[in-house]
């Protein structure tokens, strides 16, 4: 098998175990998982359609950098790709008998965000002119980045679920607060993009204004990991509170759908 395509595989599978592990209480059925997984995957075709109707209405790169650069990271990047990847995650789980705790929603969630980062990866790995380079960036950065945007909806999904008293808005932030994550990301590392190609990467201004963003960018994700470890804790521990028993997480699982 391509080495290529197992670096950027690999990445995608440690999180799927990370989460799976995570599920301490009432693991959820592998055939169930999968599933979502491979919606997750296939969740990048409407994401690029609504992507490509929204490219046109871009800024200009050359003269507008820095505006192309948070267009394309909030309304293209983050809006398209998480408002695809929730309406596909509530049509899946929503009314399924297996979310029936806290931590499920964080633990679809991923699955299915993880099923598009896979996809994504694989692309931009074979697209690279340096595989290897291109796999080992994406599998440190992008694919978690990935997998921390799905904490958040999953977190604020299984809020609205459980809570009905303020579900609207749970669901609302299930959407919001994952585009915003989504859109600042790639946002720092787009703007850096285009004010290169617009000015010049030799510019002593563009050199600065690049090593400023991407220290900006680096506690960005830091932030990022520090709010998803915290979100999963609370939901494992809102779970264990509705008093389900506790289990290694590869005891008792099926394959139900």
């Amino acid at each position: 098998m391509n080495i290529a395509f197992i670096s950027a595989v690999l990445p995608v599978i440690v999180l799927l175990y990370f989460i799976y592990k995570k599920d301490k209480y009432q693991p959820e059925p592998l055939g169930k998982l999968i599933w979502v997984f491979l919606v997750g995957c296939f969740s990048v075709v409407p994401a690029a359609l609504l992507e490509a109707l929204i490219m046109p209405f871009a800024p200009d790169a050359e003269t507008m950098p820095v505006l192309n650069g948070i267009f394309n990271g909030y309304a293209v990047a983050g809006f398209s790709e998480e408002l695809c990847k929730l309406l596909l995650l509530l049509w899946l789980i929503w009314r399924s008998p297996h979310f029936d705790e806290y931590f499920d929603g964080i633990v679809y969630a991923a699955y299915l965000s993880l099923g598009f980062a896979c996809i994504e990866n694989v692309g931009y790995v074979f697209q690279g002119s340096d595989q290897m380079v291109t796999a080992l960036m994406r599998g440190v950065l992008a694919v978690p980045a990935h997998f921390l945007f799905a904490v958040t909806m999953g977190y604020y999904v299984s809020l609205a679920k459980f809570d009905p008293e303020h579900r609207r808005s749970h669901l609302w932030k299930a959407f919001l607060f994952p585009m915003l994550l989504h859109g600042t990301y790639d946002a720092l590392l787009m703007v850096s993009g285009t004010l290169g190609e617009a000015y010049g990467e030799e510019s002593m201004v563009v050199m600065a204004t690049c090593a400023v963003l991407f220290i900006v960018f680096i506690i960005f994700d830091i932030k990022m990991w520090r709010w998803g470890l915290k979100r999963i804790k609370r939901l494992q521990e809102r779970s264990k509170e509705q008093g389900f028993d506790r289990m290694h997480p590869f005891d008792g699982f099926t394959w139900n759908f």
